[in-house]
Protein backbone atom coordinates (compact mmCIF):
# COMPACT_ATOMS: atom_id res chain seq x y z
CA UNK A 1 0.00 0.00 0.00
CA UNK A 2 3.15 2.61 0.35
CA UNK A 3 3.28 3.18 -3.72
CA UNK A 4 -0.46 3.09 -3.81
CA UNK A 5 -1.54 6.46 -4.80
CA UNK A 6 -5.19 8.29 -4.53
CA UNK A 7 -6.75 10.90 -7.72
CA UNK A 8 -9.05 13.43 -6.72
CA UNK A 9 -10.85 14.78 -9.63
CA UNK A 10 -12.45 17.91 -8.67
CA UNK A 11 -14.19 20.14 -11.30
CA UNK A 12 -15.76 23.20 -11.22
CA UNK A 13 -17.37 25.62 -13.72
CA UNK A 14 -14.78 27.41 -15.02
CA UNK A 15 -11.70 24.70 -13.61
CA UNK A 16 -10.90 20.76 -13.37
CA UNK A 17 -8.36 20.79 -9.94
CA UNK A 18 -6.94 17.93 -9.47
CA UNK A 19 -4.27 15.60 -7.01
CA UNK A 20 -2.68 13.02 -6.56
CA UNK A 21 -1.75 12.21 -2.90
CA UNK A 22 0.69 9.17 -1.51
CA UNK A 23 -1.10 8.61 2.02
CA UNK A 24 -2.00 11.94 3.37
CA UNK A 25 0.89 13.75 1.75
CA UNK A 26 -0.16 15.34 -2.04
CA UNK A 27 2.59 14.77 -4.70
CA UNK A 28 0.78 16.48 -7.16
CA UNK A 29 -1.37 19.60 -7.80
CA UNK A 30 -2.96 21.20 -10.74
CA UNK A 31 -5.81 23.21 -11.58
CA UNK A 32 -6.87 23.26 -15.58
CA UNK A 33 -8.21 26.21 -16.25
CA UNK A 34 -11.04 26.36 -18.70
CA UNK A 35 -12.01 29.89 -20.60
CA UNK A 36 -16.15 30.44 -22.00
CA UNK A 37 -14.67 29.62 -25.25
CA UNK A 38 -13.37 25.98 -24.79
CA UNK A 39 -16.61 25.00 -23.04
CA UNK A 40 -19.05 27.45 -25.77
CA UNK A 41 -18.94 24.23 -27.96
CA UNK A 42 -20.76 22.07 -25.59
CA UNK A 43 -24.60 22.14 -25.02
CA UNK A 44 -24.38 20.28 -22.02
CA UNK A 45 -22.72 20.07 -18.83
CA UNK A 46 -21.89 15.79 -19.02
CA UNK A 47 -20.66 16.74 -22.57
CA UNK A 48 -17.95 18.40 -21.53
CA UNK A 49 -16.25 14.97 -19.57
CA UNK A 50 -14.21 14.07 -22.41
CA UNK A 51 -12.54 16.89 -23.12
CA UNK A 52 -12.03 17.69 -19.30
CA UNK A 53 -10.64 14.26 -18.96
CA UNK A 54 -8.64 14.38 -21.87
CA UNK A 55 -7.01 17.70 -20.41
CA UNK A 56 -6.19 15.69 -17.23
CA UNK A 57 -4.37 13.19 -19.24
CA UNK A 58 -2.45 15.68 -20.62
CA UNK A 59 -1.27 17.14 -17.45
CA UNK A 60 -0.63 13.79 -15.63
CA UNK A 61 1.05 12.35 -19.06
CA UNK A 62 3.34 15.57 -19.29
CA UNK A 63 4.51 15.09 -15.42
CA UNK A 64 6.08 11.90 -16.31
CA UNK A 65 3.34 10.30 -13.32
CA UNK A 66 3.47 7.10 -12.94
CA UNK A 67 -0.23 5.82 -13.47
CA UNK A 68 0.07 2.35 -12.80
CA UNK A 69 0.26 3.16 -9.00
CA UNK A 70 -2.89 5.34 -8.92
CA UNK A 71 -5.44 2.65 -7.13
CA UNK A 72 -8.38 4.83 -6.07
CA UNK A 73 -9.85 7.43 -7.92
CA UNK A 74 -11.88 10.22 -5.81
CA UNK A 75 -14.33 11.90 -7.73
CA UNK A 76 -15.95 15.48 -6.45
CA UNK A 77 -19.18 14.41 -6.00
CA UNK A 78 -22.73 15.44 -8.00
CA UNK A 79 -26.18 15.42 -8.33
CA UNK A 80 -27.23 12.16 -7.84
CA UNK A 81 -30.14 10.69 -5.42
CA UNK A 82 -30.42 11.72 -1.84
CA UNK A 83 -28.30 9.24 0.52
CA UNK A 84 -27.35 8.83 4.11
CA UNK A 85 -23.62 9.96 4.75
CA UNK A 86 -20.56 7.87 3.51
CA UNK A 87 -18.25 6.47 0.91
CA UNK A 88 -19.96 5.12 -2.04
CA UNK A 89 -18.67 3.28 -4.87
CA UNK A 90 -19.06 4.88 -8.24
CA UNK A 91 -21.35 2.24 -9.82
CA UNK A 92 -22.94 2.11 -13.43
CA UNK A 93 -26.77 3.51 -11.67
CA UNK A 94 -24.65 6.42 -10.39
CA UNK A 95 -23.29 7.43 -13.88
CA UNK A 96 -26.92 7.31 -15.43
CA UNK A 97 -28.26 9.32 -12.63
CA UNK A 98 -25.00 12.12 -12.90
CA UNK A 99 -25.74 12.17 -16.38
CA UNK A 100 -29.53 12.55 -16.43
CA UNK A 101 -29.35 15.15 -13.71
CA UNK A 102 -31.65 13.35 -11.17
CA UNK A 103 -31.51 15.76 -8.31
CA UNK A 104 -29.88 18.97 -10.63
CA UNK A 105 -26.99 19.43 -13.01
CA UNK A 106 -24.30 21.09 -12.02
CA UNK A 107 -20.11 20.86 -12.80
CA UNK A 108 -19.70 18.73 -9.46
CA UNK A 109 -21.34 15.65 -11.94
CA UNK A 110 -18.50 15.45 -13.84
CA UNK A 111 -16.36 14.34 -10.99
CA UNK A 112 -17.97 11.31 -10.96
CA UNK A 113 -18.52 10.99 -14.45
CA UNK A 114 -14.54 11.61 -14.96
CA UNK A 115 -13.53 9.42 -12.23
CA UNK A 116 -15.34 5.87 -13.41
CA UNK A 117 -13.80 6.10 -16.71
CA UNK A 118 -10.08 7.02 -15.64
CA UNK A 119 -11.05 3.83 -12.92
CA UNK A 120 -12.02 1.55 -15.31
CA UNK A 121 -9.21 2.31 -17.64
CA UNK A 122 -6.78 2.03 -15.21
CA UNK A 123 -7.91 -1.05 -13.76
CA UNK A 124 -8.43 1.19 -10.66
CA UNK A 125 -11.89 1.54 -8.60
CA UNK A 126 -13.79 5.21 -8.42
CA UNK A 127 -15.40 6.38 -5.61
CA UNK A 128 -17.18 9.49 -4.06
CA UNK A 129 -17.31 10.62 -0.50
CA UNK A 130 -20.48 13.13 1.17
CA UNK A 131 -21.69 14.02 -1.84
CA UNK A 132 -24.12 17.31 -1.88
CA UNK A 133 -27.40 15.77 -1.18
CA UNK A 134 -26.14 13.98 1.72
CA UNK A 135 -30.08 14.04 3.90
CA UNK A 136 -30.17 13.64 7.18
CA UNK A 137 -33.29 16.17 7.99
CA UNK A 138 -35.30 15.58 10.36
CA UNK A 139 -39.10 15.25 9.87
CA UNK A 140 -39.82 18.81 11.20
CA UNK A 141 -37.18 20.66 8.91
CA UNK A 142 -39.42 18.83 6.02
CA UNK A 143 -42.09 20.53 6.25
CA UNK A 144 -42.31 23.78 3.38
CA UNK A 145 -45.92 25.43 4.23
CA UNK A 146 -47.63 23.64 1.59
CA UNK A 147 -47.96 19.77 0.66
CA UNK A 148 -47.13 20.17 -2.81
CA UNK A 149 -43.63 21.23 -1.72
CA UNK A 150 -41.17 19.82 0.32
CA UNK A 151 -37.78 20.85 1.39
CA UNK A 152 -34.58 18.89 0.19
CA UNK A 153 -30.70 18.62 1.52
CA UNK A 154 -28.42 20.26 -0.89
CA UNK A 155 -25.90 21.59 0.63
CA UNK A 156 -21.99 21.04 0.59
CA UNK A 157 -21.34 18.01 2.95
CA UNK A 158 -18.01 16.93 2.21
CA UNK A 159 -16.40 20.29 3.81
CA UNK A 160 -18.93 20.33 6.37
CA UNK A 161 -18.33 17.03 7.79
CA UNK A 162 -14.57 17.19 7.06
CA UNK A 163 -14.64 20.32 9.46
CA UNK A 164 -16.88 19.10 11.91
CA UNK A 165 -14.91 15.80 12.51
CA UNK A 166 -11.16 18.29 13.03
CA UNK A 167 -12.99 20.21 15.15
CA UNK A 168 -13.86 17.34 17.23
CA UNK A 169 -10.37 15.95 17.06
CA UNK A 170 -9.13 19.10 18.73
CA UNK A 171 -11.13 19.53 21.63
CA UNK A 172 -10.92 15.14 21.97
CA UNK A 173 -14.00 14.60 21.55
CA UNK A 174 -16.31 12.67 18.71
CA UNK A 175 -18.39 14.00 16.58
CA UNK A 176 -21.57 12.57 17.49
CA UNK A 177 -20.99 14.04 20.87
CA UNK A 178 -21.35 17.30 20.01
CA UNK A 179 -23.87 19.86 18.35
CA UNK A 180 -22.69 22.57 15.92
CA UNK A 181 -23.77 25.42 13.79
CA UNK A 182 -21.38 24.79 10.31
CA UNK A 183 -21.50 27.57 8.19
CA UNK A 184 -19.83 27.29 5.00
CA UNK A 185 -19.57 30.77 2.59
CA UNK A 186 -17.69 29.03 -1.11
CA UNK A 187 -17.28 30.60 -4.00
CA UNK A 188 -20.75 29.10 -4.96
CA UNK A 189 -23.07 29.25 -2.72
CA UNK A 190 -23.46 29.28 1.11
CA UNK A 191 -24.75 26.74 3.56
CA UNK A 192 -25.49 27.10 6.97
CA UNK A 193 -26.32 23.16 8.94
CA UNK A 194 -27.46 22.36 11.78
CA UNK A 195 -25.47 19.35 13.37
CA UNK A 196 -26.98 17.22 16.22
CA UNK A 197 -24.95 14.23 16.84
CA UNK A 198 -23.07 13.49 13.82
CA UNK A 199 -26.42 14.27 11.89
CA UNK A 200 -27.31 17.65 9.59
CA UNK A 201 -30.50 17.82 11.25
CA UNK A 202 -31.23 21.14 9.15
CA UNK A 203 -29.91 23.27 6.59
CA UNK A 204 -30.79 25.60 3.89
CA UNK A 205 -30.81 23.95 -0.03
CA UNK A 206 -28.15 25.90 -1.32
CA UNK A 207 -28.01 24.97 -4.59
CA UNK A 208 -31.35 26.97 -6.08
CA UNK A 209 -33.20 27.48 -2.90
CA UNK A 210 -33.01 29.26 0.23
CA UNK A 211 -30.59 30.57 2.63
CA UNK A 212 -28.26 33.87 2.32
CA UNK A 213 -27.04 34.66 -1.07
CA UNK A 214 -23.31 34.30 -1.98
CA UNK A 215 -20.96 35.35 -4.68
CA UNK A 216 -23.23 34.18 -7.29
CA UNK A 217 -26.23 32.95 -5.87
CA UNK A 218 -29.46 34.55 -4.83
CA UNK A 219 -30.38 32.53 -2.28
CA UNK A 220 -33.81 33.21 -0.78
CA UNK A 221 -36.04 35.67 -2.90
CA UNK A 222 -39.57 37.60 -2.39
CA UNK A 223 -41.90 34.69 -3.13
CA UNK A 224 -44.70 37.11 -4.66
CA UNK A 225 -42.22 38.88 -6.85
CA UNK A 226 -40.59 35.79 -8.15
CA UNK A 227 -43.57 34.34 -9.09
CA UNK A 228 -44.49 37.73 -10.94
CA UNK A 229 -41.35 37.72 -12.72
CA UNK A 230 -41.99 34.02 -13.87
CA UNK A 231 -44.71 35.15 -15.53
CA UNK A 232 -43.83 38.53 -16.79
CA UNK A 233 -42.44 36.77 -20.26
CA UNK A 234 -39.86 38.88 -19.77
CA UNK A 235 -37.72 35.47 -19.14
CA UNK A 236 -37.39 32.24 -20.01
CA UNK A 237 -37.53 29.72 -17.21
CA UNK A 238 -33.59 28.53 -18.10
CA UNK A 239 -32.95 32.60 -18.14
CA UNK A 240 -34.85 32.27 -14.14
CA UNK A 241 -32.66 29.66 -13.12
CA UNK A 242 -29.04 31.38 -14.40
CA UNK A 243 -30.36 34.48 -12.36
CA UNK A 244 -30.89 32.02 -8.94
CA UNK A 245 -27.89 30.30 -9.52
CA UNK A 246 -24.90 31.83 -11.39
CA UNK A 247 -26.16 34.97 -12.19
CA UNK A 248 -26.94 36.68 -8.67
CA UNK A 249 -25.48 37.31 -5.34
CA UNK A 250 -22.27 39.71 -5.61
CA UNK A 251 -21.95 39.00 -9.15
CA UNK A 252 -25.66 40.74 -9.73
CA UNK A 253 -25.05 43.67 -7.36
CA UNK A 254 -21.28 44.31 -8.28
CA UNK A 255 -20.81 43.28 -11.97
CA UNK A 256 -18.03 40.54 -10.40
CA UNK A 257 -17.51 37.16 -9.16
CA UNK A 258 -14.11 37.36 -8.50
CA UNK A 259 -13.47 37.46 -4.71
CA UNK A 260 -10.23 39.30 -5.06
CA UNK A 261 -11.70 41.91 -7.09
CA UNK A 262 -14.32 42.39 -4.41
CA UNK A 263 -11.94 43.21 -1.55
CA UNK A 264 -9.92 45.03 -3.66
CA UNK A 265 -13.32 47.36 -3.99
CA UNK A 266 -14.29 47.33 -0.34
CA UNK A 267 -10.58 48.26 0.61
CA UNK A 268 -10.43 51.01 -2.05
CA UNK A 269 -13.27 52.17 -0.15
CA UNK A 270 -16.01 51.51 -2.82
CA UNK A 271 -19.09 51.81 -0.56
CA UNK A 272 -21.77 49.78 -2.55
CA UNK A 273 -19.04 46.92 -2.05
CA UNK A 274 -18.99 47.12 1.65
CA UNK A 275 -22.65 47.29 2.00
CA UNK A 276 -23.60 44.38 -0.27
CA UNK A 277 -20.44 42.59 2.06
CA UNK A 278 -22.36 43.59 5.35
CA UNK A 279 -25.61 42.60 4.03
CA UNK A 280 -24.24 38.61 3.28
CA UNK A 281 -22.73 39.20 6.36
CA UNK A 282 -26.01 40.14 8.23
CA UNK A 283 -27.78 37.56 6.25
CA UNK A 284 -25.45 34.54 7.30
CA UNK A 285 -25.86 35.60 11.01
CA UNK A 286 -29.94 35.53 10.96
CA UNK A 287 -29.25 31.89 8.91
CA UNK A 288 -26.80 30.55 11.96
CA UNK A 289 -28.84 32.40 14.61
CA UNK A 290 -31.60 30.31 13.56
CA UNK A 291 -30.18 27.31 13.88
CA UNK A 292 -29.33 28.26 17.73
CA UNK A 293 -33.57 27.43 17.85
CA UNK A 294 -33.13 24.33 15.92
CA UNK A 295 -30.72 23.07 18.30
CA UNK A 296 -32.95 24.30 21.00
CA UNK A 297 -29.82 26.43 22.41
CA UNK A 298 -27.78 23.49 23.24
CA UNK A 299 -24.49 24.49 20.90
CA UNK A 300 -20.93 23.32 21.44
CA UNK A 301 -19.46 25.95 18.73
CA UNK A 302 -19.97 28.02 15.93
CA UNK A 303 -17.76 26.92 12.75
CA UNK A 304 -16.79 29.25 10.14
CA UNK A 305 -15.59 28.13 6.72
CA UNK A 306 -14.60 30.10 3.94
CA UNK A 307 -12.39 31.94 2.46
CA UNK A 308 -14.32 34.98 2.68
CA UNK A 309 -14.01 34.83 6.18
CA UNK A 310 -10.08 35.69 5.84
CA UNK A 311 -11.26 39.37 5.58
CA UNK A 312 -11.11 40.72 8.84
CA UNK A 313 -14.42 43.04 8.24
CA UNK A 314 -16.62 40.64 7.39
CA UNK A 315 -15.64 38.18 10.26
CA UNK A 316 -15.89 40.82 12.71
CA UNK A 317 -19.39 41.80 10.90
CA UNK A 318 -20.62 37.91 11.66
CA UNK A 319 -19.25 37.74 15.07
CA UNK A 320 -20.34 40.37 16.47
CA UNK A 321 -24.06 39.45 15.36
CA UNK A 322 -23.50 35.57 16.90
CA UNK A 323 -20.57 35.67 18.96
CA UNK A 324 -22.95 35.46 22.24
CA UNK A 325 -24.57 32.41 21.29
CA UNK A 326 -21.24 29.89 21.33
CA UNK A 327 -17.78 29.50 20.61
CA UNK A 328 -16.93 29.95 17.15
CA UNK A 329 -14.02 28.38 15.65
CA UNK A 330 -12.48 29.41 12.05
CA UNK A 331 -11.56 26.99 9.41
CA UNK A 332 -11.00 29.58 6.78
CA UNK A 333 -9.21 27.41 3.86
CA UNK A 334 -11.77 24.39 2.14
CA UNK A 335 -9.50 21.56 1.46
CA UNK A 336 -11.86 19.19 -0.43
CA UNK A 337 -9.23 17.80 -1.94
CA UNK A 338 -7.53 16.62 1.56
CA UNK A 339 -10.95 15.25 2.86
CA UNK A 340 -11.70 13.01 -0.26
CA UNK A 341 -7.74 12.16 -0.19
CA UNK A 342 -8.55 11.28 3.52
CA UNK A 343 -11.20 8.98 2.74
CA UNK A 344 -9.20 7.78 -0.21
CA UNK A 345 -6.38 6.65 2.28
CA UNK A 346 -9.52 5.16 4.24
CA UNK A 347 -10.56 2.96 1.72
CA UNK A 348 -7.03 1.51 0.73
CA UNK A 349 -6.55 0.72 4.42
CA UNK A 350 -9.65 -0.99 4.92
CA UNK A 351 -11.24 1.49 7.38
CA UNK A 352 -13.93 2.62 5.56
CA UNK A 353 -16.96 0.74 4.60
CA UNK A 354 -18.15 1.37 0.79
CA UNK A 355 -21.54 1.39 0.37
CA UNK A 356 -23.54 0.25 -2.57
CA UNK A 357 -25.44 2.96 -4.36
CA UNK A 358 -28.75 1.81 -6.07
Amino acid sequence: MINKCILIIYPEVHETRIGIYRNMDPVFMKTIRHSDEDLAPFSTIPDQKDFRKEAILKELNRNELNLENIAVVMGRSGMVKPVSQGVYEINETMIRDLTVGVMGMHETNLGGLIAYDLAKDWGAKAYMANPVVVDELSDLARVTGHPLFERKSIFHALNHKHVACKYAKSVHKKYTELNLIICHVGSGGVSVGAHHQGRVVDVNQAFDGGGPFSIRRTGTLPVGQLVQLCFSGDYTEKEIMEMITSKGGYSAYLGTDNVEAINRMIADGDEKARFISMALAYAVSKEIASHYATLEGNVDAIILTGLIFDSELFLEDVKKRVGGLAPITLYPSVNDLEALASYGLGILKEEVTVKEYI
